[in-house]
C-alpha cells in the first residue's frame, strides 16, 4: 500500500485502501500496523486534523479497531 509522508510527532505516514477499508500506519519507530473496517469518513477526518497524533489516538487506538502489524 503507498503511504504518503505526513508531520507528526509519533508517525510517519499513513496509506489508506478505501476498497478494502484498512487503513495502514508507519510510526516513527518504524513498526508498520494495518487498522481494519475504517472508513473513507475516518480517514480523511484524521488526515485533515491539526494534530494527527491526537487524532489517531482518540479516533483509532482508544476505539478497539482491529489491528495488526505488518
Amino acid at each position: 500500500m503507498e503511504r504518503l509522508r505526513v508531520t507528526s510527532s509519533m508517525i510517519n505516514s499513513v496509506g489508506y485502501d478505501p476498497t478494502e477499508l484498512i487503513l495502514e500506519v508507519e510510526f516513527l519507530n518504524g513498526r508498520i500496523y494495518q487498522y481494519l473496517d475504517v472508513s473513507l469518513e475516518l480517514y480523511e477526518s484524521l488526515m485533515s486534523s491539526s494534530s494527527l497524533g491526537k487524532s489517531f489516538n482518540s479516533l483509532l487506538k482508544n476505539q478497539g479497531f482491529e489491528h495488526r502489524q505488518v
